[in-house]
């Protein structure tokens, strides 16, 4: 398996990775071809130095997943540097094979060489087998996560 930051042809399987669930599809719009909304937020993420958006090549399989990882400058901790991670994502015939583990393994491994202190993400709640995942990895559910939505 190979890691490596996204380019923009990996957008469509990327955005058809995040869409291949029933919560993704119920908030993604994947299509072909794709909304160009979706071009202009990867271009917006490779630009910024705090954004990593990562996929995970095999080279017989091709692209098999991603995630997103947010480095955050804070005052905290005495100016301290969390990572947040989203959108993580293994192709759906690539499951419980491990890979999601792996690329896991490589984001804990990134975040601390880019210095954050900590490794933080959100789970929807309708999602407890990604819940049991992550406390199997050592994320403990410390604090309850809010979020206010804003109609588009």
């Amino acid at each position: 398996m190979k890691f490596r930051k996204a380019n923009k042809e990996d957008v469509p399987d990327i955005v058809r990775l995040i869409a291949n669930d029933p919560l993704g599809k119920q908030r993604e719009d994947y299509r072909e071809p794709l909304p160009e909304k979706y071009y202009q937020a990867f271009e917006h993420i490779a630009q910024d130095p705090n954004q990593e958006l990562v996929v995970v090549e095999d080279e017989s399989l091709g692209l098999i997943g991603t995630l997103q990882l947010s480095f955050i400058q804070y005052l905290t901790y005495q100016g301290g540097v969390r990572a947040q991670i989203e959108a993580v994502r293994i192709r759906e015939d690539q499951r419980g094979k491990g890979m999601g583990e792996q690329l896991f393994q490589w984001a804990i491994q990134r975040a601390r060489a880019k210095g954050a202190h900590l490794l933080q993400l959100t789970t929807d709640k309708q999602r407890p087998d990604a819940l049991k995942f992550y406390e199997k990895l050592g994320f403990t559910a410390s604090h309850e996560g809010m979020k206010l939505h804003f109609k588009q």
